[in-house]
């Protein structure tokens, strides 16, 4: 046991839990038998460090000391409720926990499985991202519904049906077969952009960013990359959310007004990740098969990311990976993205010829940023009032103050 010296407990225990709560909670199922008892098992198990580790110091291994104290913990619960006696074989040593370096290397798949369980199809979009955040994150209930602009309570009852879910359905807990593993690791990959997307531009509320998404879905995609290090897709996932995020001190100005890429000042952009993101597509790119839609989504923020300036952006080849994006995921929003692209591409009419056919699609209908781009391209084209429209239906549809505090600056200056 030891501690560092100026390392306060409390510190130390904050500092397990954000680092070794997946390791955690993932190795303790397997004996607890259930995602709840094991949550609770995992808990137990910091608060006890905070005691212990203030009479003997912190272990050189805070993460196994607590793994094997939480699994201690939830097989006590099935000895006490005589659950299940086929337990006992799983039974730990007896003796006080003392965490070896090597220890942490005997559950090396548990974390990948409670990813597959949390991200399962059988749940719901809201269940998912729910569940990955409060235990694979480790986020506390208040802190996931405050993420999503839902009461605590309400975050809540979601993330208790969801564990029933898991429970009724018997959802296994386990990585996916070899056959199962594209289809059932693509629904996680869009659980972890999903909570990037949510933190990098806030649904809704005073701020633009939810620094805090951003930072656990930046975790996640690098967790994922450990667990499953030759996957192409994984290193597509990863590199896109590292070359988006490195332009993200530049997206406001000193005052908390937005900032598009168009005005961005590219000397604050992070060139030490662009560099690093442009590493992990160019693995995604030597996987096997077609590249996967985050790949492709990856390359167009390398391009955004590698050009000099505005002016020099290659927006035929945005374009072009736009085309090939829509071969595997022809959605609305993609569509639009396209739109946009042409529009830089071969001048804003085009563009807005491109936008004006997507503008009866009913999942875009709300959409505030097709009406803010239209609102764009009529302003380049000197098309004063019905650009003025346009931004006033984007003002209704915006999500948070920041962007509708843009687009009412746009407005007026018209």
């Amino acid at each position: 046991m030891t501690r560092a010296a100026g390392t306060s407990v409390p510190s130390a225990v904050a500092d397990a839990h954000r680092r070794e709560w997946a390791f955690v909670l993932a190795a303790t199922v397997a004996v607890a038998g259930d995602l709840g008892s094991a949550e609770e098992a995992a808990q137990e198990a910091f608060e006890s460090a905070l005691g212990a580790w203030a009479v003997s110091g912190v272990p050189r291994n805070p993460g196994a000391w607590l793994t094997t104290v939480a699994r201690r913990k939830a097989l006590d619960r099935l000895r006490h409720a005589a659950v299940e006696q086929r337990a006992l074989p799983k039974l730990l040593p007896e003796a006080e926990p003392e965490a070896g370096d090597d220890d942490a290397a005997a559950f090396p798949d548990e974390r990948l499985r409670l990813i597959f369980t949390c991200c399962h199809p059988a749940l719901s979009e809201e269940a998912r991202i729910a569940l990955t955040l409060r235990l694979v994150c480790g986020l506390q209930t208040g802190e996931v519904a405050r993420g999503f602009l839902v009461s605590e309570s309400t975050m809540a009852a979601r993330i208790t049906r969801a564990k029933q879910k898991v429970a009724r359905a018997r959802i296994p807990y386990r990585v996916p077969s070899d056959e199962e593993l594209p289809e059932r690791l693509d629904a996680v990959l869009d659980v972890v952009h999903l909570i990037y997307t949510a933190g990098h531009t806030a649904p809704a509320g005073s701020s633009l960013t939810r620094p805090d998404l951003a930072d656990r879905a930046l975790e996640l995609a690098g967790l994922l990359r450990d667990l499953m290090p030759g996957n192409p897709d994984v290193a597509g996932l990863l590199a896109l959310l590292v070359l988006t995020e490195a332009r993200a001190a530049a997206r406001e100005d000193a005052d908390g007004r937005l900032v598009l890429l168009e005005d961005q000042d590219r000397t604050t952009w992070d060139r030490a990740a662009i560099a690093g993101g442009v590493r992990l597509l160019e693995e995604a790119l030597r996987g096997r098969g077609r590249p996967g839609r985050f790949t492709i989504l990856a390359a167009i923020a390398a391009v955004h990311d590698q050009s000099a300036d505005w002016a020099g952006t290659d927006w035929a080849q945005i374009v072009g990976l736009y085309d090939a994006l829509l071969d595997l995921w022809p959605s609305p929003v993609v569509r639009l993205n396209r739109a946009i692209a042409v529009g830089f591409a071969e001048g804003p009419a085009e563009g807005l010829r491109d936008l004006d056919r997507l503008a009866s699609d009913p999942l875009l209908v709300r959409y505030p940023y097709l009406a803010a781009a239209r609102a764009d391209f009529l302003r380049r084209l000197g098309r004063r009032e019905d650009a003025a429209l346009a931004y006033q239906e984007a003002l209704v549809f915006a999500g948070n103050d920041v962007e509708r505090r843009f687009l009412g600056d746009r407005l007026a200056a018209l």
